[in-house]
Order: structure tokens, then sequence, then C-alpha cells
């Protein structure tokens, strides 16, 4: 544990510094004030069981923390990291022993710094489709200059830290966006059914149109499944189920995936992604686990060919691709270990697990951290540790081996809370996790979410009802009467309609959250959504 606090501000353990680590400008560095490794590692310090360490960053954050800043960020990298990161740390804070606000976890200091970095993401979505440029100014907004190219998965990962954000502050701003900017790129599918990789913001034209689950394209199909778990979305999965369909018929060719041509599904790179690794865990969430270990097995078979994982695998070949043959300590591998042991048990998961540790220990350990391997080849070491393998390696890897851990909760063990609106489960299990494998609490946005949605529909129906008296002129001639008499009840007509439909669709009592845990539900069962499909 000392020596994952002691590297959580270093990225380049072999030289002792710390270097870019979100898409920030060589000449923004300086002023780039906020920790992002620290954000980004706070809730592994929780999962490992260090309260103290976690308490200690939560105190420097509020001292120090500043988006108000002249650099450009990724809006991508941002959003998964950093609101990601404080909206997890904030959810877990009272676990780990913080002393929280009166109404937590609908405020708290820690959800007031996700809300402010979300806001400075936000002028990046101000396109005429409503999907984001790629790096935003946190100062000045979207740089004239900025290119209206952006990867599908930077379009496609904001719905869990956006919705999350609104259903805790009340904002409906940030979901609202996260959704618009996915429905526009659902619409942007080609006559197969599939997307490319890249594609222009401003015209919706497509400009890399090779199609697969990795790279540049990954978190938006893990987004769809897990936003559809986080917040009980049908439309969501079943946007998932009509990619996956066309996924397994022009990209899967022997439990491999590969890259084809998104128009015509012929395949454009027979190869094999790191990034590809998360798909198994993904599988397993809807249930889908005979393929899901299969595939497993594949891409375990590289692991132990090389001790870790190329970013490039040329299938054909059974070799690295040229240029592309470093180990940057990705977790996708690990975690589909992590989700599928939880869903089998086998015990082949585990020599996975163990296989990494050993891996990584022997060849990446350095006097301040673990360096990344540039290249599986010879095993020699590059100078940089991302930020990703303290969120998520170590953790995942934590996870798989600790069974009892507070995250795989299965709904037998909650928390209550009493907020102003009243007492609220949470902490019943059922962590969603986003692509940086930061939890979110699912419980913790019904509590918040459900009384603010209540409270609007009164408001909502008071300012209606007012303001159509308020606003009438009085009539001065009987055809003036006989209009706004029918225009009242027009009114008064839309408004109880109004009224009814809310009150139909009103969200249950505070204590009614589900006693299992929904990704339980799906990984076993796989029929949350697929009972009438």
């Amino acid at each position: 544990m000392g020596l994952l606090w002691v590297c959580l501000v270093i990225a380049v353990p072999l030289s002792v510094s710390y270097m870019n680590a979100v898409g920030i400008t060589k000449e923004d560095m300086p002023h780039y004030s906020f920790s992002l490794t620290l954000i980004d590692a706070l809730d592994t310090l929780l999962v490992l069981g260090n309260k103290t360490e976690f308490q200690r960053v939560v105190q420097l954050l509020e001292n120090t923390l500043d988006f108000n800043i002249n650099v450009n960020a990724s809006v991508f990298e941002t959003n998964i990291r950093v609101v990601g990161g404080l909206l997890s740390a904030h959810l877990l804070s009272k676990k780990a022993g913080v002393e929280v606000d009166t109404g937590w976890p609908c405020t708290g200091p820690l959800l007031q710094m996700a809300e402010a970095a979300a806001r400075k993401l936000l002028p990046a979505f101000h396109t005429p489709t409503g999907m984001p440029y790629g790096t935003v100014n946190l100062m000045y907004g979207v740089n004239p200059s900025e290119t209206p190219v952006t990867c599908t998965a930077g379009i496609g990962t904001f719905i869990l830290e956006f919705a999350a954000l609104s259903r805790l502050t009340g904002d409906p701003v940030f979901e609202n966006t996260a959704r618009k900017a996915l429905n526009e790129l659902w619409k942007c599918r080609s006559d197969i059914g599939l997307v490319g990789n890249h594609i222009d913001v401003v015209s919706s034209k497509w400009v890399a149109q090779d199609a697969g689950i990795g790279a540049g394209v990954d978190s938006y199909f893990e987004y769809l499944v897990k936003g559809a778990i986080l917040l009980q979305d049908e439309k969501l999965m079943a946007m998932f189920l009509e990619y996956n369909k066309v996924i397994q018929n022009y990209t899967k060719f022997d439990d491999w995936y590969l890259w084809v041509q998104m128009h015509k599904g012929t395949v454009s790179m027979p190869i094999f992604q790191s990034l590809d690794s998360y798909w198994p865990g993904l599988q397993s969430l809807i249930g889908d686990v005979d393929n899901a270990v299969k595939t497993f097995l594949n891409y375990y078979t590289v692991w132990k060919q090389f001790g870790g994982l190329p970013e490039f695998y040329s299938i054909p070949h059974s070799y690295t691709v040229d240029k592309r043959e470093g180990y940057p300590l990705r977790p996708e591998l690990i975690e589909s270990a992590m989700y599928l042991y939880r869903a089998t048990g086998d015990p082949i998961l585990l020599e996975l697990g163990r296989d990494a540790v050993e891996s990584i220990e022997k060849i990446c350990k350095v006097e301040c951290g673990y360096a990344s391997i540039k290249d599986l080849r010879d095993h020699r070491l590059d100078n940089r540790m991302e930020s990703f393998f303290l969120a998520e390696t170590v953790k995942y890897l934590y996870l798989l081996f600790d069974p009892d851990n507070f995250l795989h909760n299965d709904g037998s063990a909650f928390d209550t809370v009493t907020t102003p609106y009243g007492e609220c489960v949470i902490d019943a299990g059922g962590y969603i996790f986003n692509t940086e494998a930061h939890p979110l609490d699912p419980a913790a946005l019904h509590c918040c979410s459900q009384h603010r949605s209540e409270r609007w529909e009164v408001e909502d129906l008071i300012q209606q009802f007012y303001s159509s008296r308020t606003g009438m002129n009085k009539p001065t001639t009987t055809k003036e009467k006989n209009v706004q008499t029918m225009k009242q009840k027009k009114e008064d007509q839309d408004i109880s309609a109004t009224f009814q439909k809310h009150r139909n669709k009103r969200s249950p009592a505070p204590l009614s959250c589900p006693a299992q845990s929904f990704t339980a539900r799906l990984a076993i069962m796989g029929q949350v959504f697929l009972d009438n499909r």
C-alpha cells in the first residue's frame, strides 16, 4: 500500500517524475493544476481498504482542485477519469469514513467538483448534431480551429457519468446531452447496421469506416449495456442487442472479432487488439457466458505467449504487429476475468489473474511504480505508467481475488441514509463500473432522483396552472369569450393529462430499490431485458 501511495502522482516511474496523461499539450502541462492520478486512483484506495489515505486525498482535492484553467483537455478522458473518478469517490465517501454533508448523497463537495468538471465539457457538445468535439479548453471552450473528427467512443461514452450527475444533482442538462449524442450516433449506422471508427460531428460523415469492437469504438458498446443496467433503460439495451446481432454476423470468426468495412462487412484488418479484451466481460453481463468464455480463452492464449497482451496481434500470423508490440499495463483482459469468475467460478480465470500478477511483478516493477512494457518480444520497459493501471488494473486484480469485497455485495447487505426527502437505501450492491473502473451505486441515483422528479412534477403543474390563468386577457366580445373558454378548457385538459401521466409513472418508495443487484441478475440469468424478446 505504501508503494501505491508513493506512486499516485508519478506517471514516469523509471525517471521518478510526472507527465501528461489526458491529452494535455506540452505547453499546457505546467498549468494543469488538478491531480489526475489522485482522482483516478482514489476509489482504488478504498477497494484495497485504505480509508486513511482516501480521506487524506479527499481533503487535498477539496483544498486544491480547480478546473478554471487554460488547458486543452480530451473530453472523453476527462469524463471517464475525472468526472467518473469524482462521482465514484463521492458515492463511496461515507463508506470510507469521510464526514458527509446533510443531504448526502444528493449533495457534497466531491459531487460539486464532478459537476464543475462536467460543465467544462458541455461546450464540446455545441455542434449541429449534438455529438461532441474531441477536445475542449477548460477555460475558453472549443477552439475555433478544433477538428470536427471524433472517434465513436468519444461520442458514446458519457451516459453513465452524465446521467449519474443529473440524477444526483437534479440538473437534467447532463443526461439530456449524453442521450442526444447517443441518439445521433445511432442514426449514423450503415445500411448493414455497423458504425465506423471516426466521424465528423458537424456533418455526420464517417471519416474512418473500419467497424469492430476495439479501439475507438469499444466503450460505446460498453456504455449501452451498462447504461441500460444503471438506468434500467430498455431502449439502450435494445440498441446494443441490435449491434450485437450484426457484430456476431460480420466481425466474428472462430471466436475472434476482426475489423470489417462498415458498409460491406468485408474484412479490413484481421487483427486482435488488446482493447478488444473487455468484450467477454460485457458478454457476461448480458448472460452470454458460453461465448464469452470461448473468446476469453483465445485472448488468454496470447497472454501466455508473451506474458502480456500486445496492442495489436495478427491472427493469421499468430504474432505481434510491427510498432504495436507494447503492453501499457492495460486492464481489459483482467476485467473480463473478474466478471467471468463472478459468473462461473471457473478456476482457470484465477490462473489468468495469477499469471498477470507474476508477469507485472517480474517484468514491470521498478523503483517507484510499474513501468509499461515497450516490447513484449524482449520485455524492454517504457518510461510510463498510465493512471488506468492504478484505477483499473490493480482494482480488477484485487477484486478477482477478493470475493468478500464490498463491491461484490449481492444485495444481502445495505446501508440507509436520511436525506431532506426521507430515508433511502444505499450500498445495496449492483455497482456499475464506468470504463475507467469507477463504481457507481445505482441505489444512490434512485435515492436522489425520485424525490426531485416528483417535486418537479408538482412545481411544473402549479406553474402551468397559474400561468394559464394569470396570462389571460379579459375577453371583450362573445366570440372572444368563447375562444377563451375553449382555450382554457384545453389547457385544463392538458394539465389533467400531464398530472395523470406523471402519476402513472411515479417512482417507487425510497425503500423499494431492488434487493438483488442489477449486475447479478444480468450476469447469472440474462433475463432482465430479454424476457419478451
